[in-house]
């Protein structure tokens, strides 16, 4: 009976582990123009792989993390191929209607997926703030700035600057979910350059313009030389 009751045990501790062992589900939400992925996700215990993201211009994309166990620190990580940016933000936005909404600040920005407001500070998301994990944008000969925004209940934001013509880099941070089990969006969107070579279009209409402001010069030439 005693090794009955033993092997039972044995059995009720094990299970726990494997439920704890159940990774977080990630997959893509939304995804604009100049935003795309390759490659699958990997959830591997508390670290997370998105694959390899493009992103051109002012592309954006949110993934969609669910299941994110209580108080567990995620190392989330991906590949970046860009160009024409700057920089990269990354953003939490939190679920409507789970009790802390009165915290949001009331002008949210337009550009928000539906059923979600920006993160505020009570809200249990946040890029794991004091957990010492890494945060970076490394590339071949250098890294990026990284400047962080979440303390505030204006969002939890970070923003990784400096990226100005390069192609490829590695991009890794923190995740966190303090209330887990609820699902969660997470934004990436590129930070375009300050001047962004005109269209083709725009090119023709302003070489027009400049040959039109240099044909009525010589004929306020002629008139004149004629004049006299």
């Amino acid at each position: 009976m005693s090794r009955v009751l033993v092997a039972a045990a044995v059995i009720l501790m094990l299970a726990p582990v494997t439920a704890r062992g159940e990774p977080i589900g990630v997959s893509l939400g939304t995804s604009s123009s100049g935003f795309s992925t390759t490659g699958s996700v990997d959830v591997t215990g508390k670290t997370i792989d998105l694959g390899t993201l493009s992103l051109n211009g002012g592309g954006t994309g949110t993934f969609f993390f669910n299941d994110a166990k209580a108080w567990r620190d995620y190392s989330l990580s991906f590949d970046l191929d860009m160009s024409g940016l700057t920089g990269i933000r990354v953003e939490v936005l939190d679920p409507l209607g789970d009790g802390d909404d009165a915290l949001d600040p009331l002008a949210q920005p337009a550009d928000l997926p539906a059923g979600f407001s920006t993160s505020n500070d009570r809200d249990g998301l946040s890029f794991a703030q004091g957990s010492g994990l890494e945060r970076s944008a490394t590339f071949a000969g250098g890294s990026a700035t990284v400047t962080a925004d979440e303390v505030t209940h204006r969002g939890d934001i970070l923003l990784f600057a400096g990226l100005d013509g390069i192609e490829h880099a590695r991009v890794l941070f923190g995740l966190r979910n303090t209330l887990g089990g609820r699902g969660f969006l997470l934004r990436i969107t590129g930070i375009p350059d300050a001047a962004p070579v005109p269209e083709p279009a725009s090119m023709l209409l302003i070489g027009t313009g400049l040959a039109g402001l240099i044909a009525a010069r010589r004929r306020r030439r002629a008139a004149a030389t004629f004049a006299s």
